[in-house]
């Protein structure tokens, strides 16, 4: 005789694809319990322990000189962009934005992430010039009809 199975589950006991036990999920903020353990073992002893993985970077022991660098001093993330563009009111104008960039970054002037993210940057700004053309037609189309009536 076989054991019943309760709704959103499969026969062995797991969770169909697409039911979940918990619908509405974790609730934001939530952590993790190894990650509660370990704030809890912590508790008051994270000065100690970081003067002690400081004092040990400066007698030299390169662990812990890792460590405290990437802890204490995280690689910067990429700063403000300084380069000057001409103005882009229009798809053609991204001609010469993105050369631009191009050469920024062949010549060293941005890194290749940076680079990127300003090509998405005008990705993006020609996305929202194409919806704000499409707006001014219709405009345009809907002011025409109008005036035919």
């Amino acid at each position: 005789m076989e054991k019943p199975v309760k709704a959103g589950r499969k026969q062995d006991g797991t969770f169909a694809p697409g039911c979940s036990g918990n619908p509405r999920g974790k609730r934001p903020g939530t952590k993790h319990k190894v990650t509660l353990a370990c704030e809890e073992l912590l508790r008051g002893e994270a000065e100690r322990i970081t003067r002690v993985a400081i004092d040990r970077a400066l007698e030299g022991d390169t662990v812990a000189l890792k460590i405290c660098l990437e802890r204490f001093y995280p690689v910067p993330k990429d700063g403000p962009v300084k380069l000057s563009f001409p103005l882009v009111d229009s798809s053609l104008d991204l001609t010469s934005a993105t050369g631009r960039i191009v050469k920024a970054a062949a010549s060293g002037e941005l890194t290749p992430s940076q680079a990127e993210s300003m090509m998405r940057l005008f990705e993006m700004h020609l996305k929202v010039l194409g919806l704000t053309e499409i707006e001014r037609r219709l405009q345009t189309l809907e002011q025409n009809m109008e005036a035919k009536k």
